[in-house]
C-alpha cells in the first residue's frame, strides 16, 4: 500500500446471484448473503470458504425503529439491474429501498427512500453477527481474527457507529460500532430522524423534557455505510481505500495519512507560550527534540477565540509570527480549547446573547417587570429547580440575561433573589407572558450552543487556525456538544464542519472517541498529571488506554505528565520507559519558570530526546519492551553515539523495615540490615517510606558498614516518602507522590561495593504509633548495547 493519497476503488461489475430467494454481495475477498426476509445468511471469508456469520443470532440487514419498537424485516426483494433492494416490514407496512454497490474491496449500502415518508424515527444497519472474538475494534468498526477481519464504515456524519440506546443517540461510552459478545462479535451504525421536533432527555438524563427543533431534511434517508472483508493484516489499507473513493476524511502529515505517519504519536510539549516568550520555550522544545509547543490558554474566551493580547499585543500576526517561528525549527505550534464551551465573556454572551444559545426549557413570565424587580414570576417551575445540573443559574429574557438564587418551593414560582443585566448584559423591562429561557450550563461556568451556533463556533475555531498557523489542537470536552441534544451526532458534526473549513492539516487529539471522528482523529492523549506524581496521576487509566489503542488502529499515547521544578532523573526515566514499553507517545505539561528553576531541567530534556529517539528508532527489542511495560522496574539510558545507547536497568531490592516499639534500658533502637549490592561500585541510593496511621519521623540516621553516617535533618509524616538517587539532594514526597521539598545532607554520599553491608536506621518516633520505616535500596546494573 501506498502511503500517499493514490488509492481507487473502481465498482466491480459483478452479477449478484439469486438462488432460492437469497442474493449475494461480492467483493473479491468477502461475500454477503442476504434471505428472502432481509436478514443476512452468510458472512463468508472467499479465499479461505470460511463462514464468519454467528449461528443461531439473528442478523437483520437492517432494523428500523418506531417508537418504543424495533421491527425487522419480513421481506426482501433485489432488482440486480439498479442494485436497489427493497426490504418490507409487515408490522407497520414501512418498505425501505437500499442501493447496494458492489466494489472490488468492499460494499456500499445506502437508504435511498422510506415509503410511506416520515414512518419511522431510526434505522439501525445490522446489528451484523460475527463469530470474531479475538479483536474487537469498537471505535473503527473492525473485529478480526488472525487470518481475517470484519468492518463497518458509517460515510457519512449522520450515519452514527454503534446503537441507538436512547432517543437523543448518546453513548457514554469509548466506541460501540463493534461490540464483543460471548458468541463473537456485532458490528452496527444507525441513523436518527432529526427532521421532526421532538422532546427528549438530553445529556444522559441531565436535562429532562428539552424540546429539541427540528432539523430540515434531516431525515434516515441518505444513511449510508461499507461493509468489507479482507485479510486482517490489511484493514489499514482498505479503509484508506474507502476513504479516498467514498470522500470520507483523509488527513495527509507531510504527504503521508496520517494512520500511517511516523509523526502520529510524536509526544509534545505543553507551555504557554506568548511572543515574549516563544523563542525560549521553542529551544527548550527542539532541546528535547519535541514535536509540538503547545498552549492551554491562549484565547480570550471560547466561542470567538480572540486571542489575548497581553500574550500576543500584535494579535493574529503576532501568533502566526510564533507559528513561522516554529515551523522555522521543524516544530508544531498548538492550542488547547474545550470544543463547543462558550465562556460567559464572549460575545456569544455578552453585551447581547445570541439567541441560539442553548436552553433546557422555558416558562411564560408572568407579569410585566421593570429594570429593577429581584423577584421574577414564572408560570412553571420546570427547567429551572432542575439542581442536578444548574451551575450558573441564569435565564435569558429577550436580550437580557438574568442570574437567580432559588426557586421558590411553592405556588407562585418566583426566581427569587435576581441579578439583573447579569455577564455584562442590560437590564431591560419586560412584558408579561415574554419567554424565560433556562440556558444550559456547565460546571465549568460556560454556556452551550445550539446545533446551528454549534456549527457556527467550529468555523469561527477553523478560521483562527487558518490564520494564525496553529496546526495541533484537542478537541477537550467534546461531551459538550451533547448538549444540543443531538447526541454523538453532534459531537461528529463539529469535528467534521471543523476539518471541511481548514486549509492545512491539524493534528488533532480528544478525550473521548467515536467512530465517524476517527478519520479525522490523529491520536487520542489522555490522562491528567494534576493529582499526583508521576507514577499516581491516573496511571492505571493510561495502561488500560493502550489495549483500546491498539485494537482500533490508534498510535499508543500516556497522556499527559506534569514537569515540575522538582521533578528528576528517576522521575522522568520511570515515565520514560513506561512510555518505550508501550511504545506510547505522551503530552509534559510545564511552565517557562518550572523549566528555569528545575536544576535538572537540561537533563530531563536531553532524557526525552534520548528516551523518545530509542523508542520511535525501534532500538528496544521485544523483550525489553516487555520488562519497560512492568511499573514496578526502572531503568537508565545514556546516549553512546548517534543512534546508539547503554540500557541500564536498575535492581529494587527487597522492602527492609524498622518498625517503633518501646524502648527497654540499654537497648538500640536501631534495625540492622544486611543488604547485597549485586552490582559495581556505586554510590548509595534508596527509597524511604513512612507507614503508619498517624504520626511522623524524625532525625533518620543511616549507618554503613558500622562506620559511615548519613544524617537526614528531615520530619517526615506517614504517608510521604523520601527519595535519595546516589546525590546529596534528598527528595521529600507527599502520600501522593508529589515532591514538596529537597533537603541537602551534609556527608558524602558512600560508594557501595559489590558485595554485603551492614546498614543500620535508627530515628525518632512522634506523634503515633506502630509507625513503620520502609526502606528499599537500588542499584544500576550492567549496561545493554542497543542501536536503532
Amino acid at each position: 500500500m501506498t502511503n500517499r493519497l493514490r488509492w481507487f476503488a473502481p465498482v466491480v461489475m459483478l452479477s449478484v446471484s439469486c438462488c432460492l430467494g437469497q442474493f449475494k454481495l461480492t467483493t473479491r475477498e468477502f461475500q454477503v448473503t442476504v434471505d428472502e426476509r432481509g436478514f443476512v445468511s452468510s458472512l463468508l471469508d472467499r479465499a479461505r470458504v470460511k463462514e464468519y456469520l454467528a449461528p443461531g443470532q439473528s442478523t437483520p440487514l437492517l432494523t428500523i425503529k418506531r417508537g418504543e419498537q424495533r421491527e425487522l424485516p419480513s421481506s426482501a426483494t433485489f432488482a440486480g439491474a439498479t442494485g436497489r433492494l427493497v426490504l418490507k416490514y409487515a408490522g407497520s407496512g414501512v418498505e425501505v429501498e437500499l442501493k447496494a454497490t458492489q466494489k472490488d474491496g468492499y460494499l456500499v449500502l445506502e437508504i435511498v427512500d422510506v415509503r410511506p415518508s416520515g414512518r419511522i424515527e431510526a434505522a439501525i444497519w445490522g446489528p451484523f453477527r460475527s463469530t470474531i472474538n479475538k479483536t474487537v475494534g469498537e471505535i473503527v468498526g473492525v473485529v478480526r481474527d488472525d487470518h481475517f477481519a470484519i468492518g463497518i464504515q458509517a460515510l457519512n456524519v449522520k450515519t452514527v457507529g454503534g446503537y441507538p440506546l436512547n432517543d437523543e443517540g448518546v453513548d457514554p461510552s469509548r466506541g460501540r460500532a463493534a461490540e464483543l459478545k460471548e458468541w463473537g462479535s456485532v458490528l452496527q451504525a444507525y441513523s436518527l430522524d432529526r427532521s421532526r421536533e421532538r422532546t427528549i432527555t438530553v445529556w444522559n438524563g441531565q436535562w429532562p423534557n428539552v424540546l429539541i427543533p427540528a432539523m430540515k431534511g434531516e431525515t434516515v434517508i441518505g444513511s449510508k455505510i461499507t461493509l468489507f472483508g479482507c485479510p486482517a493484516r490489511r484493514v489499514l489499507e482498505r479503509i484508506g481505500e474507502i476513504e479516498v473513493a467514498e470522500g470520507l476524511p483523509h488527513p495527509l502529515v507531510d504527504g503521508v495519512w496520517s494512520k500511517l505517519s511516523p509523526e502520529t504519536g510524536r509526544s509534545y510539549l505543553i507551555a504557554d507560550y506568548s511572543e515574549e516568550t516563544i523563542d525560549e520555550l521553542l529551544g527548550f522544545t527542539k532541546r528535547a527534540n519535541l514535536m509540538t509547543l503547545y498552549h492551554m490558554e491562549p484565547f480570550v474566551s471560547w466561542g470567538h477565540f480572540e486571542l489575548n493580547r497581553t500574550l500576543f499585543p500584535n494579535g493574529i500576526e503576532g501568533m502566526r509570527t510564533c507559528a513561522e517561528k516554529a515551523q522555522a525549527m521543524g516544530i508544531r505550534l498548538g492550542a488547547h480549547v474545550l470544543t463547543n464551551f462558550i465562556q460567559t465573556n464572549d460575545p456569544y454572551v455578552t453585551p447581547v446573547p445570541d439567541p441560539r444559545l442553548m436552553k433546557t426549557g422555558s416558562s411564560p413570565l408572568v407579569d410585566d417587570i421593570d429594570t429593577a424587580r429581584r423577584e421574577i414570576t414564572i408560570a412553571s417551575p420546570e427547567f429551572f429547580d432542575n439542581e442536578a445540573a444548574n451551575w450558573l443559574h441564569t435565564v435569558v429574557i429577550d436580550q437580557e440575561l438574568i442570574r437567580y438564587r432559588a426557586v421558590s418551593k411553592h405556588h407562585p414560582w418566583i426566581l427569587q433573589d435576581c441579578e439583573r443585566g447579569a455577564f455584562g448584559t442590560k437590564a431591560a423591562a419586560h412584558q408579561a407572558n415574554a419567554a424565560v429561557g433556562k440556558l444550559a450550563d456547565h460546571q465549568y461556568k460556560i454556556f452551550f450552543p445550539n446545533i446551528d451556533l454549534q456549527n457556527e463556533i467550529a468555523r469561527n475555531l477553523a478560521k483562527r487556525f487558518n490564520e494564525t498557523g496553529l496546526s495541533q489542537m484537542d478537541f477537550d470536552g467534546r461531551e459538550g456538544c451533547w448538549a444540543s441534544g443531538q447526541g454523538d451526532y453532534a459531537q461528529d458534526l463539529f469535528t467534521k464542519v471543523f476539518y471541511d473549513n481548514l486549509d492545512h492539516t491539524v493534528i488533532n487529539g480528544t478525550s473521548t472517541s467515536s467512530h465517524f471522528y476517527w478519520h479525522i482523529n490523529t491520536y487520542c492523549n489522555w490522562g491528567e498529571p494534576w493529582y499526583g506524581g508521576f507514577r499516581e496521576s491516573m496511571q492505571e487509566y493510561r495502561i488500560s488506554n493502550q489495549s483500546l489503542f491498539s485494537r482500533n488502529y490508534l498510535p499508543n499515547m500516556l497522556g499527559w505528565y506534569l514537569l515540575t521544578e522538582t521533578t528528576s532523573l528517576s522521575e522522568m526515566e520511570w515515565m520514560l520507559a513506561r512510555a518505550a514499553g508501550y511504545n506510547a507517545g505522551f503530552a509534559m505539561a510545564t511552565s517557562l519558570e518550572a523549566l528555569r528553576k528545575n536544576p535538572l531541567t537540561d537533563t530531563l530534556l536531553i532524557a526525552i530526546r534520548e528516551w523518545e529517539d530509542a523508542r520511535r528508532a525501534g532500538a528496544f527489542s521485544d523483550g525489553q519492551r516487555a520488562l519497560l511495560r512492568n511499573s514496578a522496574k526502572e531503568f537508565h539510558l545514556e546516549p553512546v553515539a548517534k543512534g546508539v545507547w547503554h540500557f541500564f536497568p536498575l535492581h529494587i531490592s527487597q522492602e527492609f523495615k524498622h518498625t517503633q516499639r518501646p524502648r527497654q534500658s540499654g537497648d538500640a533502637l536501631a534495625t540492622v540490615w544486611h543488604f547485597v549490592n549485586p552490582d559495581g561500585d556505586q554510590p548509595l541510593q534508596f527509597r524511604m517510606r513512612v507507614g503508619g496511621s498517624a504520626g511522623s519521623v524524625n532525625n533518620v540516621v543511616l549507618t554503613i558498614d558500622k562506620s559511615i553516617r548519613v544524617e537526614l535533618p528531615i520530619r517526615a509524616k506517614v504517608g510521604e516518602s523520601l527519595v535519595c538517587d546516589g546525590t546529596h539532594a534528598i527528595r521529600l514526597y507527599d502520600s501522593t507522590g508529589r515532591q514538596t521539598r529537597t533537603v541537602t545532607v551534609a556527608q558524602q554520599i558512600p560508594i557501595l561495593t559489590r558485595s554485603m553491608h551492614d546498614i543500620a536506621l535508627d530515628c525518632e518516633f512522634a506523634d503515633g504509633d506502630s509507625i513503620e520505616v520502609a526502606v528499599k535500596f537500588v542499584t544500576r546494573g550492567d549496561a545493554e548495547h542497543i542501536r536503532r
